[in-house]
């Protein structure tokens, strides 16, 4: 015969069984009896076994879910953490766009070509933070609330209408849905 013809199987080996024999004699029953009692009591150590296994392996399962859960949590805050630092590090060229568009004359001025690619920059900029959700705060008239306005300096006024409203926005504030980012600086009217 040749190598190639010769095929081998797997062989199934099946675990061996302890096999109880039973010897009857004058006290048969009798060692019946306590061969049973010995089964009984071997399977109740066994069910004890089970149920001590199944209880531990339940905990170990939810301690996972758990954890995971948690790690998930973890990771979106991470996210949400590292979105808004880099979000942060934006501000300032927002801020350098307000200064540009905030001298009127100066800015009328520049050529238009150059000035149409710069607004559009700046619109680009403001997508970007209406698409991560990120508000500007600060809008002359608007009510003072030291949750978003940051004092700078009173102004006086005989007008008791205009009284804790915002004079003069010095530098924009942002927001995201759950905090914000930098509170506007800005100037408040006071009534005398």
């Amino acid at each position: 015969m040749n190598e190639e013809e010769i095929k081998t199987e797997p062989i199934e080996v099946e675990p061996e069984e302890e096999i109880v024999e039973f010897e009857f004699n004058d006290d048969g029953e009798e060692d019946l009896k306590k061969t049973l009692k010995k089964f009984r009591a071997d399977i109740k150590e066994l069910k004890k076994q089970k149920e001590e296994y199944l209880t531990g392996w339940q905990k170990e399962r939810a301690d996972f879910v758990n954890y995971r859960k948690e790690e998930e949590e973890r990771n979106r805050n991470f996210r949400n953490v590292i979105q808004e630092r880099i979000l942060e590090n934006f501000l300032s060229v927002m801020d350098s766009f307000d200064m540009a568009f905030a001298n009127k004359e100066a800015w009328e001025k520049v050529d238009t070509n150059w000035r149409t690619g710069v607004e559009y920059i700046y619109a680009q900029m403001n997508n970007i933070f209406e698409e991560y959700g990120i508000k500007s705060l600060g809008q002359v008239g608007e009510k003072f609330n030291p949750e978003f306005h940051q004092s700078v300096e009173h102004i006086e006024t005989s007008d008791q209408s205009k009284d804790d409203t915002v004079a003069q926005v010095l530098q924009k504030g942002y927001q995201t849905k759950e905090k914000v980012l930098r509170p506007a600086r800005v100037n408040v009217f006071g009534f005398k």
